[in-house]
């Protein structure tokens, strides 16, 4: 097989500033404190009088006083005011005629919303600026900047999406030669670990071994070197290597087994991700094509997302990944800038050798090393199946650690050779495409400013200079467009309300970290998201909580300060003024409740291990120690725990599960005990029955379940509710203390 060509930039000049560039890590960091320098010598220009600062802010004010005809608001006319309302109508008509975002509608529906965001673009840009004095310019400007880069990426996320891709057909196709034998290329998989726990290991390496595919190694690389681990290893029939030190982290782990590997492909799994059977069927066929280096698929999860489960809304909303996986990756895909995600993937062992092994400059690895196999002209492809599923960070502190790590890991790019936006080889499109993620890391910034904004229209500053017409005319369309289509477009993954919850919980931690990775971006090290974590009680996220509480009393502070403002105007009659203030007093409230429902989000809800559960309908058949065999049906299960439908009064005695969806067992059912949810079924498996009960729970079956996001209104609705009964005082009617013990039976042995 030949390794295809990869796109060199033919250009010397461009060529030679690229390597420039890429070989001076600190010029990001000198870029970006340079730029605040100068950003703050103006201002304080500005501020000290200095003559030609003023007088080009003054020219400012004047054009932004003098907006053009067609930026001025129409007093009178009806089409003036109503084309809006059309497009807005011809959103929502197309919303409910498509269900799905199919190509022609998607075009019309992007094509609305980037007039509507140019059309506010503008807006902003020539009429709204308040630079009539040093305080009020110098906010307005930073909240004007802050808008733009949320609407630039909007408008990237709006461009990308017109050429998003479902290749499930194509896998379709490919995986005839696959399931016929024709095309079987020997596949090792590797399972990297460090410190999780045994049984969590247990089950990938089940997984793995039970995929429908003969020609497989699987391979256990212990980072932790220990002793249980090879002795599953062992017992299980892979192969165990560990090594003497971690240099490098996962991407070293990895390739210190690469020349013990000997297979044409490479399949990774992270320590908790358990493979459906189908997994290698679906994705190998793609690698017929040569050009082909990287095959991804979706991480999904068998325990909520723990903000979801927190607010105690996981079986009504979507996981938080969802929309990741559901949305960008497919939008992604169809430009060539598939993320590699770490786990759940396979890739070509020829671009693997081709790039020098797994990236270790960064803590995102995977990212790193999926751009490196496309600069050298592979192309990445994203099959839309859920193949495997794993265990989300279970508290809100592994969330967090995650989510930071992720976000410096990427922001990285800007000091290493693998940078997307000028490593050799890729196209604009593709640049493009990592750009827009790049852009996301930084949409906390804007997200705290919003936050504090209010509080300047308290104390007589307005960083936006708009009537309540203007805003009618120009801010409503494009709010109520975005908030028509965002569950539409994102294929029902997420709503725009509930996004913001998500946004705001962890905002001043992520804008903290991609400021800190632009000044010190190699700071902290790899570090693995805990796992198998349990408590018996709520707790509470002080470390994630302060800035949030702190930004609560403000905007507290804000909304008295807006409606003291408020009544000493209504008494002057000064309509202007009174007008900012209302902007403020709504913008205030909005904020008090999102910051409230992020708060509640902050109480980390009890775990026993039952939340981790596959959520199946399985017959299964119970013997008691009689003889007597009672056949029921259960609703959720895990290889350590059943739960059965309703409250089952069982025979005392001892009890046996013998079978489960179609796997004959002799388990032992340790104790059962019930609650509002249901009866559960403890069990204390021996080895064998407990490999067969991950086959039968996590592995069989093809269910590629899409839990769709609830509407804006349902989802204000579910706000509503939690506001007015938080999680914390409904505890008794969670599953996380025990209920009354029904039947008590010794293990055996």
């Amino acid at each position: 097989m030949t390794r295809p060509i990869s796109r060199q930039q033919s250009l010397p000049t461009l060529a030679a500033l690229r390597h420039w560039f890429s070989h001076n890590r600190q010029l990001p960091t000198f870029f970006t404190l340079g730029g605040l320098l100068v950003l703050l010598s103006l201002q304080m220009a500005w501020v000290l009088g200095e003559p030609r600062t003023n007088q080009f802010f003054q020219t400012i004010d004047r054009w932004q006083q003098r907006p053009p005809l067609w930026l001025q608001t129409p007093m009178e006319g009806l089409w003036a005011w109503s084309w809006p309302c059309l497009l807005l109508v011809c959103l929502w008509v197309i919303t409910r005629l498509w269900t799905r975002p199919s190509f022609w509608p998607r075009i019309v529906v992007v094509g609305i919303l980037a007039l509507l965001t140019v059309r506010y673009l503008l807006w902003r840009s020539l009429s709204t600026l308040n630079v009539s004095t040093p305080l009020n310019g110098g906010l307005s400007l930073i909240l004007y900047g802050m808008e733009l880069l949320l609407l630039v990426t909007g408008l990237i996320q709006l461009l990308l999406s017109v050429a998003a891709r479902d290749r499930q057909a194509q896998a379709d196709q490919y995986a005839v030669a696959v399931q016929q034998g024709q095309y079987q290329p020997h596949v090792d998989i590797l399972v990297p670990t460090y410190n999780e726990p045994v049984g969590l290991l247990r089950r990938t390496l089940v997984g793995c071994l039970t995929l429908d595919y003969a020609a497989k190694t699987v391979h256990v690389l212990d980072d932790g070197d220990r002793p249980e681990v090879a002795a599953l290893a062992r017992q299980l029939g892979c192969r165990y290597q560990a090594r003497r030190d971690r240099q490098g982290a996962k991407a070293g782990n990895l390739n210190y087994a690469l020349p013990n590997c000997r297979g044409e492909l490479v399949a990774v799994f992270d320590a908790d991700f358990i493979p459906r059977q189908s997994f290698l069927a679906r994705t190998v066929g793609f690698f017929q094509d040569g050009r082909i280096g990287l095959v991804q698929t979706p991480q999904s999860f068998y325990n909520p997302d723990p903000i979801a489960y927190n607010l105690d809304l996981a079986e009504q909303i979507p996981p938080e990944d969802e929309i990741f996986y559901r949305h960008v990756q497919p939008m992604r895909d169809g430009v060539g800038s598939v993320v590699c995600v770490g786990t759940s993937f396979v890739v070509r062992r020829q671009a693997l050798d081709a790039i020098g092994g797994f990236v270790t400059e960064s803590l995102s690895e995977d990212y790193f090393t999926g751009i490196r196999i496309a600069a050298a002209g592979y192309q990445l492809v994203y099959l839309n199946e859920k193949l495997s599923q794993g265990l989300a960070p279970e508290s809100l502190a592994a969330y967090a650690k995650q989510r930071l790590r992720w976000a410096r890991g990427t922001l990285q790019a800007f000091f290493i050779q693998a940078n997307p936006l000028t490593v050799p080889g890729l196209n604009p499109l593709q640049r493009l495409g990592h750009l827009e993620g790049l852009l996301h890391w930084f949409s906390s910034l804007p997200r705290i400013l919003f936050l504090v904004m209010p509080l300047g229209y308290g104390v007589g500053i307005m960083p936006l200079r708009a009537t309540g017409p203007e805003l009618l005319y120009f801010l409503l369309p494009i709010y109520l467009g975005h908030l028509t289509v965002f569950n539409w477009l994102n294929r029902r993954s997420r709503s725009a309300l509930l996004s913001e919850i998500y946004s705001l919980v962890l905002a001043v931690p992520l804008a903290i970290t991609s400021l800190q990775a632009l000044v010190q971006p190699f700071r902290c090290q790899f570090a693995v998201t805990p796992k198998g974590l349990r408590q018996d009680r709520f707790f509470f996220n002080w470390a994630l909580a302060w800035p949030l509480l702190i930004l609560f009393a403000a905007t507290w502070l804000s909304l008295a300060l807006n409606v003291r403002q408020l009544w000493v105007l209504s008494q002057q009659a000064d309509q202007t003024q009174m007008r900012g203030l209302a902007l403020g007093l709504w913008w205030s409230g909005y904020n008090l409740v999102l910051l409230a429902v992020a708060l509640l989000a902050l109480w980390d809800a009890p775990r026993d291990g039952r939340e981790a559960m596959i959520a199946r309908p399985l017959a299964l058949e119970l013997q008691t120690d009689s003889g007597h065999v009672l056949t029921l049906r259960s609703q959720a299960q895990s290889e350590m725990v059943i739960r059965l439908e309703g409250n089952w009064v069982l025979p005392e005695g001892s009890l046996t599960l013998t079978r489960l969806g179609d796997q004959t067992l002799s388990v032992p059912v340790q104790h059962c005990d019930r609650d509002t949810q249901g009866t559960w079924l403890w069990l204390a498996p021996q080895p064998i029955d407990q490999n067969r009960l991950i086959k039968t729970i996590y592995c069989y079956g093809s269910e590629d379940h899409r839990p769709e996001s609830p509407g804006e209104r349902r989802s204000l609705l579910l706000i509503l509710k939690t506001l007015l009964r938080p999680p914390i005082l409904r505890s008794r009617q969670r599953p996380a203390q025990l209920g009354r013990l029904l039947v008590e039976v010794p293990q055996r042995s």
